[in-house]
This record gives C-alpha cells, structure tokens and sequence, in this order.
C-alpha cells in the first residue's frame, strides 16, 4: 500500500513538473514573440496557455500541503540542529505557499468568488521565497561542511605523501636541526598575492566539492533559478517575464532530472 502511495506521489509530482515547465516556456515564448512584434491575437492565444496550465498545476497540487507538513515531521528528528532548522522550516513554508495555492485554486475556479487573488497570490509567493531562502541556506551551509571536510583531507593528504625535510632519516644520519636557518624562511608575501591565492583556493575547493557531489549542484542551481520569480513577483527584484520563463524552465527541467533519476535528489 505504501509502495503504491509512493509511486502515485511520484507520478503525480513528475506530471506537474512537466506542467511547469509548458507554463515557463509559454512565458518565454510570449516574451520573445512580443519582443518580436508578433500578432496580437497569438500573444493572447500564449497567455491563455499559460493561464490554463498555470489553473492545472494548482488543481495538481491540491495535496502537497499536507505531504509538506509530513516531510517537516520527519525532519524535525534530524541530528545537525543548522539542517533540522532550514529544512524543517522551509517545509513549514512550502505547505503554507500550498496552502495560499489551493485557496487561489479555489478563487480562480469560482468557489470563492470575492476572494482577493491579488492579496493572497502575494501572500503565497512571500512563502514560496522564504522557503527557497532556507534552501539556500541549507545548500551554503552543506557546501561549507564539505569544502572543510575536502580541505583536511587535503593537508592529510600532502602531509602524508610530502614528509617533512626536518625530519631526520638513514640519509642525513638523524642530525638536522629542529629550526630552519634563516635564509631558508621564505619571505612573506605581499597582501595581495596572498589574498588572490587564499581565494583561489577556496574556488578550487568549491569547484571540487560541486563535481563530486552533483545532487548539491542540482539543488543550487535550481534553487538559484527558483529565487527569482518570487523576487519578480513581489517587487523586490524585477527581471522581466523573459528572465523568470528561462528561470522557471530551467528550475522546472532540473526537477524533472532529479525525478527521472532519483539518486541526484539531494537527502535529506
């Protein structure tokens, strides 16, 4: 029975990602024939297919409030109190912007006429950037564990195949000194070639980690992508409707890949 939930929540999930991504593209589209000067009558007939896939999405996602509530159940156990936070709260989040959803769902459908769609589109994009907010977090706060982790195996590494020349061996007959002399201490670099090197390194570290951890990667590019159509929507960062349909398209093809190949969903 639970087998069977799971893969109907699977299907459910993969199908409104396709919807999402249609929706995105016909907001690209219309952007580019607009900029284009296409025909009036088209640019309508765009708007429409997005206003209709847009209707269909929330009709899908009638139960993701309730399947949000459950997964901040399961992370509230989470042993690192910075992810049980982030995530916890960003499914708190996530199941209010469902939530607010559903009631637009209802608006837009005539079961609440005099609701102020408006008001309340407002309101759930509000907790739809929240949410990817703690995302965000949550990705830094991962990605700095594991440069730390990549540093440290790094040094063990080096210290490991490079020993150190003060130590005495059958060569040197155990008789070097414990200090260096004084013309072999290098001399300190200047301020600025030793910032440059500190944050290429940093860059190499963070380069290494993201390749070899692509369900990371994934997760912050598509979290990245996400951020800006709330930020459109509410007025904080205006981008235009071209910018949030390639946001949205590229968000909505990334989660599909995570669905298709479920080992690149970033746990937990």
């Amino acid at each position: 029975m639970m087998e069977s939930w799971v893969r109907f929540s699977a299907q459910s999930q993969a199908k409104e990602r396709v919807f999402r991504a249609a929706q995105y593209a016909c907001t690209l589209l219309g952007y580019t024939l607009q900029k284009g000067g296409a025909r009036p009558d088209l640019l309508n007939t765009i708007k429409q297919l997005e206003a209709h896939m847009s209707l269909t999405r929330k009709l899908m996602r009638l139960g993701n409030s309730a399947e949000a509530l459950e997964a901040a159940k399961r992370t509230v156990h989470l042993s690192d109190c910075v992810l049980r936070l982030c995530i916890t709260v960003a499914h708190l989040n996530r199941a209010m912007y469902f939530a607010c959803d559903n009631v637009l769902w209802a608006g837009k459908t005539g079961l609440l006429p005099e609701l102020d769609q408006n008001k309340w589109s407002q309101r759930s994009f509000r907790y739809y950037l929240f949410a990817l907010i703690l995302n965000l977090t949550r990705d830094a706060y991962e990605i700095r564990l594991l440069m730390e982790r990549e540093s440290r195996s790094s040094s063990a590494k080096s210290l490991i195949s490079s020993p150190s020349p003060l130590t005495p061996s059958p060569e040197n007959g155990g008789e070097f000194p414990l200090t260096p002399s004084p013309s072999s201490v290098p001399s300190p670099l200047p301020a600025l070639p030793m910032i440059s090197a500190r944050l290429n390194k940093q860059l190499q570290l963070l380069i290494t980690v993201l390749r070899n951890n692509p369900p990371l990667l994934l997760d912050l590019l598509k979290n990245l992508c996400d951020v800006f159509i709330p930020l459109d929507r509410l007025g904080l960062y205006p981008t235009g409707s071209g910018f949030v349909g390639a946001c949205g398209l590229a968000s909505s093809v990334l989660s599909i890949l995570t669905i298709v190949h479920p080992w690149l969903k970033l746990k937990p």
